[in-house]
């Protein structure tokens, strides 16, 4: 299982789109209800994108680390992950180097968080 999520070339785009129809499809209710959840991964290095010193409420302090956000729908017929982003820090956003041999996307900007950054 490791080696076909780790080792495969995933189009995440349209996985993420496929799961959404499913889960309208099977999971769907009127009381369903859409979850945030902001989840930091501390990491030692500063080579994968996102890595800088930041707050991260999983480690509860200033950590370097990525902070990512997962969007999941919840009813009373199960719960699914729907979306999913990472953040880009400003010092990730502002330099076009970094950003070019990480092949971070133009569009992708920076945008502030609540607990700082």
């Amino acid at each position: 299982m490791q080696s076909l999520l780790g080792r495969s070339s995933w189009p995440a785009d349209e996985l993420r789109d496929l799961v959404r129809r499913y889960v309208i499809e099977a999971l769907g209710d009127a009381d369903g209800v859409l979850v945030v959840d902001e989840t930091g991964f501390v990491k030692k290095g500063d080579q994968s994108v996102g890595v800088a010193r930041q707050y991260s409420g999983t480690a509860g302090r200033i950590e370097n680390c990525q902070i990512a956000v997962f969007l999941a729908y919840a009813s009373l017929f199960g719960q699914a992950l729907i979306d999913r982003r990472l953040y880009l820090p400003q010092a990730w956003a502002t330099d076009a180097a970094r950003r070019a041999k990480a092949q971070v996307p133009e569009e992708t900007a920076f945008a502030s968080r609540s607990r700082g950054n």
